[in-house]
């Protein structure tokens, strides 16, 4: 079993530049799950969306390639991958030939697939995309779409989660709602580095109060988990509180050594979002 203080979070780190997929380092996803009182199979659906902006290797003529990756992990996989060790991993395509595109594509979703799905009796595969140079001007930038929390003007006092902000209007008809914050801050559960982020909730149901649900958000501010968690935690307290018939939670995290890392939750199967950046990303 590893834990996120064994992880090389907050560590000196040798920066391997020769391939290396023991560098992944996975961790599992029950602890914090039993944390929010999930046990056995998840009340939601959902993927964490990965975007790697650093990714490097050398063609069998020891030219330089570039590219980008994106990284589709289910979220039924028993664990998630330390985003240091990712890095580290990536890291180590650097000075190391492949043939071809296709080749580093392979040795991703082999790598990667292993390590999300370690310990469980049905493993399957992630979903990888490598992007070449020539496809760089087609990566587009938008904003989360929906009514922006953020136009209220109002006073913020709690900066630790706090689910009891929430409340919806159950005596009222139910409405279908999207609505997008640009105010999500946490911290890295282990070396305590800030983790900025936008979040959209979608939701149909009693209508949940806007104001509430804003320092909801907002009491994440100096709450110590990773993005995934924080995710997870906001579906599960919005989904208690305000007993929603349908509700999607889908934030996206400013990159931090050439990765983001955009968890997507939702009560119902649909198909899982493009992984699109924001500006601040």
């Amino acid at each position: 079993m590893t834990s996120p203080d064994q992880s090389p979070l907050g560590k000196a780190s040798a920066y391997a530049d020769r391939y290396d997929a023991s560098l992944l380092f996975p961790i599992p996803r029950a602890d914090k799950r039993a944390e929010l009182g999930i046990q056995g199979a998840s009340p939601f659906f959902g993927a964490d969306l990965w975007t790697a902006y650093e990714l490097s290797w050398l063609n069998t003529r020891g030219k330089p390639q570039v590219a980008l990756a994106h990284f589709t992990v289910p979220c039924e996989t028993p664990n998630i991958i330390e985003s240091k060790s990712l890095k580290l991993y990536l890291g180590s395509f650097s000075n190391t030939p492949f043939e071809s595109v296709d080749a580093v594509r392979a040795h991703l979703r082999t790598d990667l697939s292993e390590a999300v799905w370690r310990g469980s009796d049905q493993p399957a595969t992630i979903g990888v995309r490598v992007l070449g140079p020539e496809l760089f001007d087609r990566e587009p930038v938008h904003e989360l779409d929906g009514l922006s929390l953020d136009r209220l003007d109002l006073e913020c006092t709690h900066y630790q989660p706090a689910p009891e902000l929430l409340t919806a209007a159950f005596d009222e008809a139910p409405v279908t709602e999207v609505l997008t914050s640009n105010l999500l801050k946490s911290n890295c559960l282990v070396t305590g580095q800030p983790d900025w982020g936008a979040v959209q909730v979608s939701y149909s149901g009693p209508q949940i109060d806007q104001a509430g649900l804003l320092r909801y958000i907002v009491s994440f501010r100096n709450h110590n988990e990773f993005h995934e968690q924080c995710v997870e935690r906001m579906f599960m307290d919005i989904w208690r509180r305000c007993r929603p018939v349908k509700l999607t939670v889908y934030a996206r995290y400013t990159r931090r050594g050439g990765l983001d890392i955009n968890p997507w939750r939702t009560s119902h199967p649909g198909a899982v979002p493009a992984n699109v950046r924001t500006a601040r990303q």
